[in-house]
């Protein structure tokens, strides 16, 4: 019995347990039946999880090889964001700090993003039905099988009753089924697509959080963008958005360069179709040209049209969303032009030394990496203590260009794609694919994402700092450290030693400690308690050092959420 129950609760899915146990504890009594909801996709993602991974039917999904399925933390991470930062809100609305309308939109989240995991899991146990002549359906893991079964049941049942008692019956409680149901549709339909096309880029887990997350981050612009047609077809007058100018600007451009390869591959198919059969070498070498052509033609169109255009009509700027920028960035010239050229000669400098290590010194390449993690560090914090709202902005502008060099280094687009490619190569590890690099990605996300979630009412000040401490100075320590010096490992089959962890949780609370009063000078209130800080670094470390899934993603959000509590 002791061992099968060592075998259920591993490493990853008992941090799980204690990411989640301060969570539900720190629930208020108003937002019980949002908690109820939590706990109940938790304990369905356990079994479903477990019943995944013991099954023998085929997956059709193309996952990362060598890595855990990941389906508990990954269906539970952005649910438990949602759900952290609607107590912060609970704690804001008696003192009139925040609008009622932004808390029950923060409920809606909540509960369009539990019921899109949901969604995920059920399309999980349907793909991973044990086959009838399977030996092991017959062996004594079949009832975590059917546990998965009945979890999924229940949680439908339970799910059903409480968001009509969340919607009070109102006329409401029908499209908001239909809004949830509808991002777990996509979600689900998505994770299929992106897996089909770039195989082995990610575990379920991974593909869970990020193609949910893109989906809820979809789905608010498109709900913004709905109100405003509304708005404009029965007369009325226009409704405010709740974003920021600089929100809907990010949103604007990063869906709409997520948008763009579908644009550019249709205007491929009408280049093949309407062009030269020939297949001589020069006309091979004129056709690579006039792809690039295209690409960077309609590269242009769409970033100064159409999403211009797009943001605009959203947001109801009075002046190009372009000049808009400008004009924010030359509101305080000398301190934001002097943070441009600063992070310009720290990247230039740190991309040249690092990549001239990569090709002339045998330093490992995980060591390499976590140079870029020290850069970001360097970087950041500065600028998020002292121009946090342009930090938001140079934030969405590295993500657009991130995703322009990864769309030309995928296409191949001619001049800089191959020489994109052989420069991503020299910092790539095992969990990025042939075809899709992620690292960066990840990593500027991880720094990103809690300081673009703690935008408008933050309590506190430690929350926008989650991505840049666990990563930038906790994730770099545990590796340095468990590199060169650790004995001790976790498990026998892992590399993650004490030794690391517990410089990383070290390190971690020594930066919290030298920024604390640093925050304090430049006005902010501190209202962290030192107890909940521990609790929240040392549940982030042993993540670390227990999660087999993209680290640069998770841990910033479970330390995010921990904080925000």
């Amino acid at each position: 019995m002791a061992s099968i129950a060592s075998s259920l609760l591993n490493g990853e899915r008992a941090v799980v347990v204690l990411f989640l146990a301060p969570i539900l504890l720190s629930t208020p009594s108003s937002l019980s039946l949002e908690a109820i909801a939590l706990f109940l996709l938790a304990f369905c993602a356990f079994f479903v999880e477990i019943s995944v991974e013991n099954s023998d039917a085929p997956s059709a999904l193309k996952t990362r090889p060598g890595a855990s399925s990941g389906i508990l933390l990954g269906a539970i991470t952005l649910p438990a964001v949602m759900f952290s930062k609607l107590i912060q809100l609970s704690r804001a609305l008696p003192l009139g700090e925040v609008e009622l309308e932004g808390f029950e939109n923060q409920k809606v989240l909540c509960w369009t993003t539990s019921v899109g995991c949901f969604s995920v899991l059920v399309f999980l146990v349907l793909v991973f039905q044990p086959t009838r002549n399977s030996k092991r359906s017959l062996s004594s893991s079949s009832w975590i099988v059917k546990s998965g079964f009945i979890s999924l049941i229940v949680c439908a049942v339970m799910y059903s009753m409480l968001l009509p008692i969340y919607s009070n019956f109102g006329s409401n409680s029908f499209l908001k089924w239909l809004w949830a149901l509808g991002h777990g549709v996509a979600t689900v339909k998505l994770i299929q697509h992106i897996l089909h096309t770039f195989p082995s880029c990610a575990s379920i887990g991974e593909a869970l959080l990020v193609i949910l997350g893109l989906v809820i981050y979809s789905g608010d612009m498109l709900r913004s963008t709905i109100v405003k047609i509304y708005d404009y077809i029965s007369s009325e007058m226009p409704q405010s958005i709740n974003g920021s100018e600089i929100s809907t600007i990010i949103q604007g451009m990063v869906l709409g360069l997520l948008l763009f390869p579908l644009l550019f591959k249709i205007s491929l198919k009408i280049w093949d179709r309407f062009g030269s059969p020939s297949c001589s070498t020069a006309t091979a070498g004129n056709s690579i040209k006039g792809k690039s052509v295209t690409f960077f033609g309609l590269l242009a169109f769409t970033l100064i049209i159409i999403i211009p255009l797009w943001v605009q009509f959203v947001q109801d700027f009075q002046v190009h969303p372009w000049l808009w920028v400008l004009q924010f960035v030359f509101s305080e010239p000398l301190k934001r032009l002097s943070l441009c050229i600063y992070w310009l000669v720290v990247i230039l400098v740190s991309v040249h030394r690092f990549y001239y290590i990569s090709k002339n010194s045998k330093i490992e390449r995980i060591l390499l990496r976590k140079y870029y993690h020290l850069m970001a560090v360097s970087m950041f914090v500065p600028a998020l203590i002292l121009q946090p709202e342009f930090l938001n902005l140079a934030f969405g502008v590295a993500l657009a260009i991130f995703l322009v060099l990864e769309i030309m280094r995928v296409w191949r687009i001619w001049p800089l794609g191959e020489f994109i490619h052989q420069f991503m190569n020299a910092f790539t590890d095992h969990r990025d694919s042939d075809i899709l690099i992620i690292s960066h990605f990840s990593l500027l996300l991880g720094c990103a994402l809690p300081m673009w979630m703690s935008s408008g009412y933050n309590d506190r000040p430690l929350a926008p700092f989650a991505g840049i401490l666990s990563l930038g100075i906790g994730d770099t320590m545990a590796s340095v450290v468990g590199h060169k010096y650790g004995v001790l490992r976790w498990s026998k089959t892992g590399k993650k030693t004490i030794e690391g962890t517990a410089a990383g949780i070290t390190s971690v609370l020594v930066a919290c400690f030298v920024l604390l009063p640093l925050l304090a000078s430049a006005g902010y209130i501190l209202t962290q308690d030192w107890c909940s800080l521990l609790l929240a670094v040392t549940v982030s470390g042993l993540l670390e050092a227990y999660t087999a899934q993209l680290d640069n993603a998770f841990i910033p959000l479970v330390f995010y959420s921990l904080l925000s509590l």
